[in-house]
């Protein structure tokens, strides 16, 4: 007699888990439950359009410092997909992935359509059932298996479950797992920008720089990676990474708080100084304002000695002692006000979710409920950008698939 499996939510995990349990068990039916009338809409939009597939990252050790929740439970659940077996799965279909400088990989297409249309490809290819607009509202425990309901009061039986819709912004948005008695921590925003309003360095917007270290005064958080400075404030791999692993930290403030930026990381104080004192000797007439000094863009530069209370029409023979060591803070200690955040582009992420003590990470399987599974964000775990929260939906998709289909 047949069996269904049911996968909640027709996004990355939920696809991937649902295309591989069909193509591994053609006797399986597979039905995808997607509450919008879109699919796969976040991987659409990843990259910039162009999906930012995975990682160019094929040591388990060193792909798991990219996630800030989750790492001991990845580490096993890696040990069986990675990010070689990803390469492969999209290789084995013809769509091939090229690694850029940073270590991201993406379609060598640069289109997200191209991995969206593999995965209806497949979808097509080994029938899986499709309800689009078909938003859950409980999953109820049988003898035989699961009932599911929706908001209109449709159901549908599974022998197997896959919950992988997602994250949710609210808690109470996860009642209908929690009935099934699992525990969710609660969920806050993660990789978002820091907004800075009405400071003058939002008029400096466009300007980006390679490499800057950003702190958030009085914590341990830290990153050092290119910052971009926006129309609202500050955004880049710097603070987005800042906003991941201090996604709880940063709520807990209210997204208010002091970041510090270090503009020139590669040298310190002494460095910093040595280097004035250098061009001081050697261009004593120069105006300080026409300086390139540490590679900085000019207008950044103009503006960082305006901030140190240096006057336009400074030379650096006359620079006093007070204006230079206020340069010297301002280049390597430069406070501003964080009040509020903004969400990055469409892709945004949730920490927080399922308790991950209450799956097992080699198969995704409920340790509560026998075939209930879990894929993708609706686990407490994250990643930073750049292709880490992907490589998570295809992990846990394929596991929950290949359990399922290895019960038949």
């Amino acid at each position: 007699m047949s069996k269904t499996f049911v996968v909640i939510g027709g996004g990355a995990a939920g696809f991937f888990c649902a295309i591989n349990a069909a193509r591994l068990s053609p006797e399986l039916t597979v039905v995808i439950l997607e509450k919008t009338p879109k699919l796969l809409s976040k991987v659409k939009v990843s990259g910039g359009g162009r999906c930012n597939v995975t990682h160019n990252c094929q040591s388990v050790s060193d792909l798991l410092k990219n996630y800030p929740r989750g790492q001991n439970f990845l580490k096993k659940a890696f040990s069986h997909f990675s990010t070689i077996d990803t390469v492969n799965w999209f290789d084995e279909r013809e769509v091939s992935l090229k690694a850029e400088a940073d270590g991201r990989m993406f379609p060598a297409t640069d289109s997200s359509q191209t991995i969206i249309d593999c995965f209806l490809e497949e979808a097509r290819k080994y029938e899986v059932k499709i309800h689009s607009q078909w938003n859950v509202h409980s999953i109820t425990k049988l003898d035989t298996g699961f009932e599911i309901t929706s908001d209109k009061g449709q159901k549908i039986d599974a022998d197997f479950t896959c919950i992988a819709c997602g994250g949710f912004p609210k808690k109470e948005q996860f009642d209908w797992i929690t009935q099934l008695g699992h525990s969710i921590e609660s969920p806050v925003p993660s990789l978002f920008t820091f907004n800075i309003p009405k400071n003058p360095i939002t008029e400096l917007m466009g300007i980006s720089l390679p490499l800057a270290t950003v702190k958030v005064a009085g914590s341990k958080l830290v990153e050092s990676a290119p910052l971009l400075i926006t129309h609202w404030g500050m955004s880049g791999p710097a603070v987005l990474r800042l906003s991941s692993w201090g996604a709880r930290v940063l709520s807990e403030k209210g997204y208010q708080f002091t970041g510090l930026v270090h503009w020139v990381p590669e040298m310190n104080e002494e460095m910093i100084r040595a280097e004035i004192q250098k061009i001081r000797f050697s261009s004593p007439t120069q105006k300080i304002q026409n300086a390139t000094l540490f590679r900085l863009p000019q207008r950044l530069w103009q503006f960082l000695i305006d901030r140190a209370g240096i006057t336009e029409d400074l030379r650096w023979t006359d620079l006093p002692s007070k204006e230079q060591n206020r340069l010297i803070k301002v280049l390597t200690n430069d406070e501003y006000p964080v009040n509020g955040k903004t969400t990055f582009k469409e892709e945004f992420v949730t920490c927080g979710g399922v308790k991950l003590a209450e799956v097992d990470p080699t198969t995704m399987e409920s340790r509560i409920i026998p075939n209930l599974f879990f894929a993708g964000e609706i686990l407490d775990i994250d990643g930073i950008t750049g292709g880490f929260n992907f490589q998570h939906a295809w992990t846990s998709g394929w596991l929950a698939a290949k359990t399922v289909t290895n019960r038949l």
